[in-house]
């Protein structure tokens, strides 16, 4: 039956290729089976069902391409541990999926593979121009393609949609029965849309309430104590020795990038194409593409010093090297329309190191690293003229001056079964620095005694009295104005101020109330004109009058509805599919076997590893 659709050209290929990679059920990657033959073994297993190794790393090299596109410096140590549970975790939902798409019998049938890949193209395609007529996909165009396409890319349609097929019935048989009210979605909309308007007088007790007129027992001192024994939790923290250098351009790199920047220009002066010098010389990748072209933009939208030299430029010559934060630009004003705007392109030579430079911080890395193997970390520094400091370091939080956070070091230094007093680190290496760790100390978490913590519990306790008065005074406010006088009047005979806000919505921050407390909720609570009575929230007290109020509107509410609900239902599929495949895992036999098969003992020979640890 599939036999008229076994046609198709090499760019569909494409789009299909990535369909597979992006767009499979609930984005859990390419189908897992755990069948694979001529797998290099088992790294564990899932109901029985094995987990080979070249799936797990097919799914691990995914994530970690991803990662790395989406920054510029290496995966670090720690991010690389994360990438392998994500790749694990994502292997492993595949197979309880699949197992569950075998006990469910679920299947799919050659005819809605046929329709669905006649009148449901995947979205990689109906997002190509190829299919567009006036900007919007044209199924015509489609269906005339399959037509005349290649059988090598229709194979790989058809597979994409037995894969997908089966799991969107199974998101289907999940996801049943979820309903939501018109209520429920009016309420959502309403709490987003409506609006009010309040006046109020804000007693703020932490100034207004002196110490004196509170009283702290040592009993309450002793019960906060016990009651709240997590507030005191001390992490853990390690007195190092450290020493770290940038990988910022030195000045010597700095002038490196000008002279260049030099003799560029007088190559154009010479005669070059500056288009095609922008083309091979500019890091902007975007105008290069064009030329180096910017296009026309108006005065003010460029960095100060860019834009100081368009408005100053002559037209159709280029300047003198221009600095900014993004590096050195040569520039040539193509158009100017007085002080406005201007048409200009430009070729970009970023800051960055030479490649001697590179090699020499590479080379102190190196040196820093094989140093510290045989002596104290200080001595190493100082062969090498670099600076060590002691510090102490937060576990929660691990910070070095000149590195910042040093996330992957205090994994080392944290690690009791692996460190000990006096060992150094490795060179590590995060996006701004290189640096290296001695262990001097280390202090384990712990609890403060009720003696260390006193001073926060009177602070807490404090602060808890000072709002009760605070209260005392604003009950008394309430009941003077409900004898017919003024919110305002009565605050200022108090030495207070009432204060005008909104008009708000429920999930607004609001200036002077805060955001989801109970001061703006009761705003939506009052009538207008109807004054509260006093409210705690956060660490304040309030009365609240309503002044005014914006309904949401139900005719507006009414043409959106349908979008709300299957937004909504969308939403709360997926929870419901997060809470199933939960569900799925914690009653699994899932076997996890990475760290003896990936991880062999020292004396394991080379040759029974995988390659990619040769």
């Amino acid at each position: 039956m599939m036999q008229e659709l076994r046609k198709s050209t090499k760019w569909i290929m494409i789009l299909v290729a990535l369909a597979f990679g992006g767009l499979m059920f609930f984005e859990w990657g390419m189908d897992i089976t755990g069948q694979t033959a001529g797998s290099f073994g088992e790294i564990g297993r899932v109901n029985g069902t094995p987990v080979v190794y070249e799936q797990y790393m097919a799914s691990y090299r995914n994530l970690y391409d991803q990662a790395q596109a989406m920054q510029e410096e290496p995966i670090t140590t720690v991010q690389n541990t994360r990438i392998e549970d994500q790749a694990w975790d994502e292997v492993v939902n595949m197979i309880l999926i699949q197992q569950e798409l075998e006990r469910r019998a679920i299947v799919v049938s050659d005819e809605e593979v046929m329709n669905a890949a006649r009148f449901s193209p995947p979205p990689d395609v109906v997002g190509s121009p190829v299919f567009m007529t006036d900007g919007e996909f044209d199924i015509t165009k489609y269906q005339q393609y399959l037509a005349t396409a290649e059988p090598v890319v229709l194979l790989q349609l058809e597979a994409y949609y037995r894969d997908v097929i089966p799991r969107g019935k199974l998101l289907r048989q999940v996801g049943s029965g979820i309903y939501v009210s018109d209520a429920e979605l009016w309420t959502a909309y309403r709490d987003n849309n409506e609006r009010a308007s309040v006046r109020y007088v804000a007693f703020e007790p932490l100034a207004r309430v002196s110490d004196d007129q509170i009283e702290i027992t040592p009993r309450e001192i002793s019960d906060y104590y016990r009651d709240n024994r997590e507030e005191f939790s001390v992490p853990a923290s390690a007195a190092v020795v450290s020493v770290a250098f940038t990988k910022a351009p030195t000045a010597e790199d700095t002038l490196a990038v000008e002279t260049r920047a030099l003799e560029l220009r007088q190559e154009i002066l010479d005669g070059a194409d500056f288009s095609e010098l922008a083309q091979t010389e500019s890091s902007d990748a975007v105008s290069a593409a064009d030329g180096g072209s910017l296009g026309v933009f108006a005065r003010g939208r460029m960095a100060v010093p860019f834009d100081s030299a368009v408005f100053a430029a002559p037209l159709n010559r280029v300047t003198e090297p221009v600095r900014t934060n993004f590096g050195v630009h040569l520039i040539e004003v193509t158009e100017r329309w007085g002080q406005d705007s201007a048409s200009a392109r430009h070729i970009l030579l970023p800051f960055e190191r030479t490649d001697e430079s590179e090699i020499d911080l590479l080379a102190m890395a190196d040196s820093l690293e094989e140093l510290g193997e045989s002596m104290a970390l200080a001595d190493a520094a100082a062969l090498l003229g670099l600076e060590a400091d002691t510090l102490d370091l937060i576990e929660t939080r691990p910070i070095v001056p000149g590195a910042g956070d040093v996330e992957e070091g205090g994994e080392w230094v944290f690690d009791p079964e692996e460190m000990s007093v006096g060992d150094v680190s490795p060179v590590f290496e995060n996006r701004t620095s290189f640096y290296a760790l001695e262990l001097v100390s280390v202090d384990p978490a712990r609890y403060l005694t009720e003696e260390e913590a006193e001073t926060a519990i009177r602070g807490n306790i404090g602060t808890r009295k000072k709002v009760d008065v605070a209260l005392e005074e604003a009950r008394a406010l309430v009941a003077e104005v409900r004898q017919g006088r003024s919110l305002a009047e009565v605050a200022r005979e108090i030495g207070l101020e009432a204060l005008d806000a909104g008009p708000f919505a429920r999930n607004e921050f609001v200036s002077g109330l805060g955001r989801h407390n109970a001061a703006v909720g009761t705003a939506f609570g009052l009538e207008i004109g109807e004054v509260s009575d006093a409210i705690r929230a956060n660490t304040n007290a309030f009365v609240i009058e309503r002044t005014g109020a914006e309904p949401a509107d139900s005719t507006a509410w009414l043409d959106q509805l349908d979008l709300q609900r299957a937004q909504t239902v969308a939403m709360m599929r997926q929870q419901r599919l997060n809470q199933w495949i939960d569900a799925l895992r914690e009653s699994a036999d899932i076997v996890d076997r990475r760290e003896q098969v990936l991880n062999p003992p020292e004396d394991q020979p080379l040759s029974q590893l995988p390659p990619v640890f040769w």
